[in-house]
This record gives structure tokens, C-alpha cells and sequence, in this order.
């Protein structure tokens, strides 16, 4: 019986893998035969991550890598390259976010969201494109959001990287499909994480149960997504089974976009 959505012995690099979305992908991925690079600015997350892949099975590797620093992206890659002399598939995961309008945000906070969430997939895609064209195939996914897809309130910065996230996305799908070379995003909308625990603790403090209540209501479905649900369709987009699918942006959105 043949097993669908099997990525054994392809090697996945994951960024931004030491939580959330990043973790669920690196282990859903790893479960299903790839050999993933946990890539993580905060190294001991990323190892976190390895070690419960390992434990259950898998293999896996960790990387500290801030994916803003041309630096530290080339000198990750290139430790990938050798070790594992192949590039299969590249999941540019790793984002922050940021609350407010463009009256409300700071030169400073709009070049932190532009270093992270599109520099940083930028030069993730730069390194790891070279890998992929020596082996004749490859895919990368990016997350995005249905902020690139639809106006979000008081997101404008973050609004601004996604949509950069989803351009980028087109560009290179068009200019390595010759190659055998595909490229797609995903949109989420609200995912339930640490990082919107955190985020609600910090700025809603006293009044967690309601934001909680809003933030899931902002959903048709009345709930957030998971980590995991997203995690199953990057699992699709980056197997065999969707080798007819580039340049596209799924939306993973509990039915936002039908509003």
C-alpha cells in the first residue's frame, strides 16, 4: 500500500521551528520520513524541538540561525549543504508581528517586520535555491497570512511583510517552475499559539477570557485554527501529491474569507 504524503529521505529545513506553527511542522514533517533542520534564533528552542523529534522516532537536526543576518543564513546553509549534501524542501516559517495602524508604527518597528518576515525569506529562498537547482527539483513554502489577502485592523506593518511574503512567493514559483523548482504560501488566520497566549497576557491582562472570546469569534467557525492544522497543509504542499501546485496562496482561515 503506498503511503501518501511520505517525505522520506528528503531533508526539510524549517525555520522559526522552535514553536507554534514551526514546531508542528518540524515534527508533523519528521513523522512522516524527512530528516528536518530545525532553524531557530533562539537555539535552545530549536534544539527543544529535536530532541521530542527524536524521542519520538525521528531524525532531526538544530541550527541557531537569525534568519535577518545574511551572515548566519549563509553560514547555515552551507553547514547543511555539507553535511547533508542535499536541499529538498525549505519552510520560511519564521515571523513576528506587530499591533497598529501606520499612524502607530515607528520607523523602527516597520524595518523589524521587514528584516524578519521578508528579508529574512528572501535570503533563506537565495541560499537555498543554488542546493535545489544542482538537484533538479525543490520546494519552498512560505507562510503568509490572509493579512496579504484582506484588510486586518491595525495591522499595517505586518499587513505590509505578508503581502511582500505572498509577491515573493509568485516571483519564484514563475522563475524556477522550468526547474522543477515550486514555490507557494499558506494564509492562515488566527492560529492558536504560545505567541497569542503571550500576547494576551502582556496587553490584556485582567481580561484574557474575553480577548480570547474575540480573537476566536473573529473566525466564522468560532474558534482559532491550530498549529497542527497547519502544519497538515504544509505537509500536502510539500509532498509528491501537490506536485501540480505552484505559485498558489491557500488560505487556512476558519471561513474569514467568506465573510
Amino acid at each position: 500500500m503506498q503511503i501518501l504524503f511520505n517525505l522520506s529521505g528528503k531533508v526539510a529545513v524549517v525555520t522559526g521551528s522552535g514553536s507554534g506553527i514551526g514546531r508542528a511542522i518540524s515534527t508533523v514533517f519528521a513523522r512522516q520520513g524527512a530528516h528536518v533542520v530545525a532553524l531557530d534564533v533562539d537555539e535552545g528552542s530549536a534544539v527543544e524541538t529535536v530532541e521530542a523529534i527524536r524521542a519520538d522516532g525521528g531524525r532531526a537536526d538544530a541550527l541557531a540561525c537569525d534568519v535577518s543576518d545574511a551572515a548566519q543564513v549563509r553560514t547555515a546553509f552551507e553547514a547543511i549543504d555539507v553535511a547533508r549534501h542535499r536541499l529538498d524542501i525549505l519552510v520560511n516559517n519564521a515571523g513576528i508581528a506587530h499591533v497598529g495602524n501606520i499612524a502607530e508604527t515607528s520607523e523602527e518597528d516597520f524595518d523589524r517586520l521587514y528584516r524578519v518576515n521578508v528579508k529574512g525569506v528572501f535570503l533563506c529562498s537565495q541560499a537555498a535555491l543554488p542546493v535545489m537547482r544542482r538537484a533538479g527539483s525543490g520546494v519552498i513554502l512560505n507562510l503568509a497570512s490572509i493579512a496579504a489577502l484582506v484588510g486586518v485592523a491595525d495591522r499595517f506593518a505586518y499587513s505590509m511583510s505578508k503581502g511582500a511574503v505572498q509577491a515573493m512567493t509568485k516571483s519564484i514559483a514563475v522563475d524556477y517552475v522550468k526547474q522543477n523548482i515550486r514555490c507557494n504560501c499558506i494564509c492562515p488566520a488566527r492560529v492558536h499559539t504560545p505567541f497569542v497566549d503571550q500576547f494576551v497576557a502582556r496587553h490584556h491582562a485582567g481580561h484574557e477570557k474575553e480577548m480570547m472570546r474575540q480573537l476566536s469569534e473573529y473566525q466564522p467557525m468560532g474558534r482559532m485554527g491550530t498549529a497542527e492544522e497547519v502544519a497538515h497543509l504544509a505537509l500536502y504542499l510539500c509532498s509528491d501529491e501537490a506536485a501540480f501546485v505552484t505559485g498558489q496562496a491557500y488560505p487556512i482561515d476558519g471561513g474569514v474569507l467568506n465573510q
